[in-house]
């Protein structure tokens, strides 16, 4: 018999055990436990603080940084607008760990496109005065664009920073436009220029950081172009705050004091017998003024009706309605010569307001060739023609303050009578979603529905699509994220706040754009074309 088949079954047989070792495996587990805390730690660190350098860094190698984003008037994040005093007072009378702390709020709600946002944002409004402004590079905070440093006009214990972030093919002419001594006006109805920092200097004035969360364009009454902002596409966090650094600010200050003993106005004192008269002060002719521009004015002929019908027959998905724009009647012979301007202009001409005031100067035209009355549709009529005579010398108003402002909203495009739009795609509210993810495609879509007005201002409005009972309950129709941002033209009174809106098959918005947010929300840019 083989005595190693049992060898197992006799306990002198069994082979001796090796004990495990308690101590290493405990050592092992602390040092894991240990690990996950700090990982943990470390990424609420690192993701909750975006605004320290070495946070910026590590979440833009992951991608976890989005680029600072071009906001619109009323979909911009909900502020509060602070003049020069407020701003001073509220920031003066924090404690430096306290201002430490609201520095890395208002930075990190910035870099974050204020999308966790606890509270208003502070914008600025008021009038300042450039005192220097220069070239933004690499080793600054935002790497492209200008920054100008200014000073209130109606409270000279703040002082503000104004970041233009900018391509650099716009730099030279911004140079040219943001000279010394030019005031900037920033208002509520057009600018929305938030605060990203601020500090107290030790004198007790306070300086303020601020950016355009529009991006506007500027432009001067005498220059050589306009400029575009652009929303930076990263920040250097090592860099710092503010952008004027100390020696820098005192050497501008100190400039800026020179260029106001060189330039100030000469005081007219009391004629003194032998000395001739004291010379006026220099008005300054240029002027910076706010650039609205004119969109252009659709012109379609009726030829062109059946062949846009057809192309937007085509491309209409399945359940869309198409909205057919009604036969015209012919144009009547008016009572008088009208003429139509072939482009329409954003200020009169001196000419133009000596014609409109005294139009009896004028001499009688021999032989005029009267104006079509029947012109087919999108032709222009011509002007008429007046003999060559010396034009009267119109007496122009002299603008003191040069004055800086953006971009905001207004302007005209043709409108409609009701039914009578161009050939587009009539859609509802429950289609937004079909066109944010499909786009335009170039083709006119229209907008029907019943709104509720939520916010209302000069040119502008914020509507909200009503739904029933049951699409409440059955989560049918469009979302209640859907926001739609009406632009009116100019002349137009928009709808009182908590007004409703019923927009039907004759009387619909165009829609210019639609866009979707991460977190689902819907903002559906249209524009009254009705008359």
């Amino acid at each position: 018999m083989d005595r190693t088949l049992f060898r197992y079954e006799e306990p002198y047989g069994r082979p001796r055990g090796r004990k495990a070792n308690l101590f290493g495996w405990t050592i092992a587990i602390l040092l894991l436990m240990g690990l996950t805390l700090a990982a943990w730690l470390g990424s609420y660190y690192i993701f909750g603080q975006p605004e320290r350098p070495d946070s910026y860094r590590i979440l833009q190698k992951l991608h976890k940084i989005e680029q600072p984003k071009r906001f619109q008037l009323t979909a911009a994040p909900a502020g509060e607008f602070l003049s020069g005093k407020q701003l001073h007072d509220r920031y003066s009378a924090l404690r430096p760990a306290e201002l430490a702390k609201k520095n890395a709020e208002l930075a990190r709600n910035y870099i974050r496109n204020f999308q966790q946002v606890a509270g208003l944002v502070p914008y600025v409004v008021g009038r300042f005065t450039i005192m220097e402004a220069r070239e933004l590079g690499p080793n600054d905070l935002f790497t492209s664009g200008m920054a100008t440093l200014t000073s209130a006009i109606d409270y000279g214990e703040l002082l503000l920073e104004h970041v233009y972030p900018a391509d650099a093919q716009s730099v030279p002419l911004m140079k040219q436009t943001l000279g010394t001594g030019l005031e900037i006006k920033l208002e509520r109805a057009h600018d929305l220029s938030a605060v990203i920092h601020a500090e107290r200097l030790a004198d007790g004035r306070v300086m303020i950081t601020t950016v355009p969360l529009l991006y506007g364009s500027y432009t001067v009454t005498q220059g050589r172009g306009m400029f575009s902002l652009e929303p930076p596409f990263d920040l250097n966090m090592r860099a710092g705050w503010p952008l004027f650094k100390d020696g820098l600010r005192r050497a501008a200050e100190a400039r800026y004091a020179t260029y106001r003993q060189q330039s100030g106005p000469t005081t007219q004192g009391i004629p003194m017998p032998g000395l001739g008269p004291t010379p006026a002060p220099v008005t300054a002719a240029n002027e910076l003024i706010r650039v609205v521009p004119a969109l252009p004015l659709p012109m379609q002929s009726p030829a062109a009706t059946p062949l846009a019908f057809a192309a937007s027959a085509t491309a209409t998905p399945k359940g869309s309605r198409v909205a057919l724009a009604s036969p015209s009647p012919l144009p009547q012979a008016p009572s008088a010569p009208t003429a139509v301007a072939a482009k329409p202009l954003a200020s009169p001409t001196p000419l133009a307001m000596a014609a409109a005031s005294a139009p009896a100067r004028l001499p009688p035209v021999p032989n005029a060739t009267p104006i079509p009355t029947a012109a087919p549709a999108g032709d222009i009529a011509p002007l008429p023609a007046f003999p060559a005579e010396p034009t009267p010398l119109v007496a122009q108003k002299v603008v003191r303050d040069m004055t800086l402002a953006s971009t905001a909203g207004g302007g005209s495009w043709k409108t409609y009578p009701p039914g009578k739009m161009p050939a587009g795609r009539l859609i509802t509210t429950s289609d937004l979603r079909d066109v944010a993810e499909r786009g335009l495609a170039g083709e006119r879509v229209y907008l029907r529905g019943e709104f509720v007005v939520n916010f209302a201002e000069s040119n502008r409005a914020v509507l909200r699509p009503r739904g029933g009972m049951a699409e409440t309950v059955l989560h049918l129709g469009a979302p209640s994220s859907t926001r739609i941002i009406v632009e009116f033209p100019s002349g137009y009174t928009p709808p009182e706040q908590g007004s409703t809106v019923n927009r039907d098959d004759a009387r619909p918005y165009e829609i210019t754009e639609v866009r979707k947010q991460s977190d689902g929300q819907l903002n559906v840019f249209v524009r009254e074309i009705m008359q």
